[in-house]
């Protein structure tokens, strides 16, 4: 049975969670957290604090332990906010593979989004539609609209308990000043995404991560006193009347209240406003905590990688196709062009399993690289294909690790005059196997594109026969329409199909 590790490095605490997979059903074997406040020195200085990171690395190694002693196959770790804005990042992530070996993906809010969006709906019985989600955590929070399943938005807000603290709170308890600009900062930053989520009109709000349990822990204990064990619904009146609570107790007070430990008293002040003006601003009746998270959605990624039939295999290609026809219109790419050229790609992936051997995980990230190809146009035609490896490899097409976009991104780079070669940046990025994989793949999306050079559908059908060493494309046209551009296209290709599969191509019209 398959052991998955999945660990989140965030700007107040480090969490890890580890599950087996059975009878492709994800069981949880171990957790753990711990308060290391990464992001405090961060928001104050742009830089991590030394005494922050080797707490991290300690809690790490702790965790690298439980790993090692589940016997996790698999083992992934993802940073947020703290480290996405720190100058200071790249000496922290070298101490960590140091200590640890592993190697450590700051993701983007919207792909912590995604992440936190896929733990819930994989593993949370949602009937309401549509639904807001919300993860507050030290350095951002994520605002999730989903609608039976579905992202149809998502953003990310510098609006973390951590930052909001350190930025605005200075005295304890908060003097009315300090709240005062504080709402000023959270209206203003709250009013960017207002409209939509109104517009939305959420029949459910899921509100996760420490703040939200504190939250829902101390209303608990407001309406039903200390014997109620589950964390209550949180209305908006409630949640106005916890915020003004907690904003007027000193932090030895807070530590008193039912749900908030002593480190999540310092930062709980911001945490609840944070929430009382989304409550307030988006005319929300309220949120429901949901413990799933960041760490769930990598588990269910993780598992999903590992067994296709995975039922949350559908749910991921399913957002990884709605980013990428996003990209297509963002960058005004031909839809109905890349769409051919995808398919025809499929079908020479299909064909020619026996010649290129490619790992079956190949056909997605041909399918996203026929589908961005163009991309590059959109800064400018001149350079192209370089400037399309650079936006594939670093725009938010949600739903890939880094380098399976850098993979997609070498795929789609190499369709000029250029070959892909182990000196070209590209290539050097990825391991040596990933290379000569990316090289084959890189073909096939030659000959697919060279199928639709014309653009005018002129290839109505195309059949691909293997025989004594031989691929043979026979190109059937459209009525009153010719082939001769795309033949010419794949003529051009010839020499090099040998050098790459050691065989012979030929094509002609049928």
């Amino acid at each position: 049975m398959p052991t998955f590790a999945a660990i989140d490095i965030g700007s107040n605490s480090v969490r890890l969670k580890i599950a087996r997979l059975q009878g492709r059903r994800l069981h949880p074997i171990h957790e753990d957290r711990e308060v290391t406040r990464l992001g405090e020195w961060v928001f104050k200085t742009g830089f991590l604090s030394p005494e922050a990171m080797a707490e991290t690395v300690k809690v790490l190694r702790r965790f690298h332990r439980a790993a090692q002693r589940l016997a996790a196959d698999t083992v992934r770790v993802v940073a947020t906010s703290a480290l996405r804005d720190a100058r200071s990042s790249r000496a922290f992530l070298e101490w960590v593979r140091s200590a640890t070996g592993w190697k450590v993906e700051i993701i983007s809010g919207l792909e912590e989004a995604r992440l936190i969006h896929l733990g819930l709906v994989s593993s949370l019985r949602v009937k309401a539609s549509p639904v807001l989600m919300i993860d507050l955590g030290g350095g951002s929070c994520e605002l999730t609209i989903s609608n039976k399943g579905h992202i149809r938005e998502t953003v990310s807000l510098p609006l973390g308990a951590v930052r909001l603290t350190n930025e605005f709170l200075r005295h304890d308890p908060p003097r009315k000043s300090e709240l005062k600009r504080l709402r000023g900062f959270m209206t203003r930053e709250v009013g960017r995404v207002v409209d939509r989520i109104v517009a939305a009109r959420a029949k459910a709000v899921i509100a996760t991560s420490g703040t939200a349990a504190a939250l829902a822990a101390v209303a608990s204990h407001l309406q039903k006193g200390p014997k109620k064990r589950q964390p209550a619904n949180v209305s908006r009146a409630l949640m106005d009347r916890i915020a003004k609570l907690i904003c007027r107790l000193p932090i030895e007070d807070r530590r008193k209240l039912q749900g908030i430990g002593p480190r999540r008293a310092e930062i709980i002040a911001a945490g609840a406003l944070v929430y009382d003006e989304l409550l307030q601003r988006c005319h929300l009746r309220g949120f429901r905590y949901s413990p799933l998270g960041l760490r769930d959605g990598l588990l269910v990624q993780m598992a999903a990688e590992y067994d296709r039939g995975v039922q949350s295999r559908k749910q991921i290609e399913s957002e990884r196709w709605d980013s990428i026809t996003n990209a297509v219109e963002h960058y005004r790419v031909d839809m109905n062009h890349a769409l051919q050229v995808r398919e025809s790609a499929m079908q020479l992936f299909t064909a020619l399993k026996a010649v290129h051997r490619l790992p079956s995980e190949y056909a997605e990230w041909l399918s996203a690289a026929a589908m961005l190809y163009e991309v590059g146009d959109y800064v400018n035609r001149s350079g192209r294909h370089r400037h399309a490896y650079y936006i594939i490899s670093n725009s938010e097409i949600l739903g890939y690790t880094p380098q399976q976009r850098r993979i997609i991104a070498a795929i789609a780079r190499y369709l000029g005059k250029s070959r892909p070669t182990p000196g070209d940046s590209p290539m050097k990025s990825l391991p040596l196997g990933v290379q000569e994989d990316v090289r084959k793949a890189s073909l096939l999306l030659r000959l697919a594109r060279s199928l639709n050079l014309g653009r005018s559908g002129a290839v109505q059908k195309t059949r691909i026969q293997v025989k004594n060493g031989v691929v043979r494309l026979s190109l059937l046209p459209r009525r009153r329409m010719g082939v001769d551009l795309e033949l010419w296209a794949i003529e051009k290709e010839q020499t090099y199909f040998r050098e790459v599969f050691g065989r012979e191509l030929s094509a002609a019209a049928a």
